[in-house]
């Protein structure tokens, strides 16, 4: 053999797996959101994983705001989240926690779910753009965006927990001011 085939193999390969690692993307532009300091620690009590559903609203950063309030009172941490019916990483993550099959490792969590197609405009106001979704920020206790975020997923059965280890990783980095 003279390597072709092999070579072929690989490229097939590599493809393979790039298309595994494809995040959910319509290739527009995210806006620069600029670093910002969290005016909040991040602290979990435990309990169950909630999914909020955000309403359509104009002002984002108000919704947000008013959610982190509540969530402090419930003892929770707010996580702001921007999905889309048509990424497969996003209904794969939100059939997961609706199946509370992420209560152990994001125990204590309330995501305050957009969706990017309804939300768009409302969303860069607040400074919750990105250019892959799904979308986690952390945010600022003025209900807009903080530079503490973590966006795209892989695709297929290990989308879950590829993004809930991510997750975390983001919510340890907050908690160490990171």
């Amino acid at each position: 053999m003279n390597g072709a085939p092999r070579s072929l193999v690989l490229a097939a390969l590599c493809a393979a797996l790039c298309a595994q690692v494809v995040a959910c993307s319509k290739d527009e532009p995210a806006k620069p959101v600029p670093p910002a300091e969290l005016g909040s620690k991040i602290t979990t009590t435990g309990g169950r994983v909630e999914w909020v559903n955000a309403p359509g609203e104009s002002d984002t950063a108000a919704l947000v705001q008013r959610e982190i309030q509540r969530a402090k009172a419930d003892g929770k941490t707010l996580l702001v989240y921007v999905g889309a019916t048509w990424c497969e990483p996003c209904e794969r993550f939100h059939h997961a926690v609706e199946a509370r099959k992420l209560e152990g490792p994001l125990a204590g969590l309330r995501f305050l779910a957009f969706d990017l197609d309804r939300d768009r405009d409302a969303l860069d106001r607040a400074g919750y753009s990105s250019k892959m979704i799904p979308l986690f920020v952390i945010p600022r206790d003025d209900g807009t965006a903080s530079s503490l975020r973590m966006e795209g997923g892989t695709k297929g059965e290990g989308a879950a927990n590829e993004i809930t280890q991510r997750v975390s990783r983001l919510l340890a980095k907050a908690r160490t001011g990171g």
